[in-house]
């Protein structure tokens, strides 16, 4: 019964540590909104270089990142307060990303270590069998249903409509379109998605690598007996 709480938690903790492992990557990729810039034709769109919405951009993340920085001001994009508001929730929830990135990982890394004594491969290959098609469902969920998904991600996630920008007072939203979170939500799959496979695979490598050293074992202790 403890050996299988003990399983459940730990599985949980990886779980937790992967994706916000993959977000923590994500939200930092600049050069995937640097892409978008003109994949989307976002420079077009709203009259500005893409050297200067870079500069925002950089501003903004930095802002969402660093806890010690307490006020949001960038150059060429005027703010309202609610926007400001919406932007301080997010800084938040980048915050709690990077908690939960840092105890899960020591967790998982107890966990791993635990492991190693237990002989739980079987449960390791179920546990990343069942994410990568749990992770499958979701980037196709993703890719046929993005505008529902990212509607209840901000009900799941904000008690208010601050995140519902006005183009007249948050410009930036036009910087920022709806397809760029849909890049984002995909890469963040995509790279839980990575890490489970390359689990995946070290895992059977182990068990694999694990079976002729139990069939020599096996065979010398026969001779022995001999």
């Amino acid at each position: 019964m403890k050996q299988r709480l003990v399983k459940v938690l730990g599985f949980i903790l990886i779980s937790l540590f992967i994706l916000s492992l993959s977000i923590a990557i994500t939200i930092n990729f600049t050069p995937l909104y640097s892409f978008d810039i003109n994949y989307l034709n976002i420079s077009e769109n709203i009259n500005m270089s893409k050297e200067q919405i870079l500069v925002n951009y950089r501003i903004l993340i930095a802002y969402l990142n660093y806890p010690w920085i307490s006020e949001l001001t960038m150059p060429d994009f005027s703010s309202s307060e609610s926007g400001l508001f919406h932007f301080y929730e997010v800084k938040r929830l980048f915050l709690i990303n990077y908690s939960i990135l840092l105890i899960s990982g020591m967790g998982s890394l107890g966990f791993l270590l635990y492991s190693r004594s237990k002989k739980l491969q079987k449960s390791f290959l179920l546990f990343f069998k069942t994410g990568i098609l749990v992770l499958l469902s979701i980037i196709v969920a993703v890719l046929i249903s993005f505008d529902a998904i990212f509607l209840l991600f901000h009900q799941t996630f904000f008690n208010n409509d601050a995140w519902l920008f006005n183009p007249a007072t948050d410009p930036i939203i036009e910087a920022l379109p709806a397809e760029f979170f849909m890049h984002n939500f995909l890469l963040v799959f995509g790279l839980s998605f990575s890490f489970l496979t390359i689990g995946l695979i070290v895992t059977k490598y182990k068990k694999i690598k694990e079976v002729p050293l139990v069939n020599n074992f096996s065979t010398r202790n026969t001779k022995i007996e001999k």
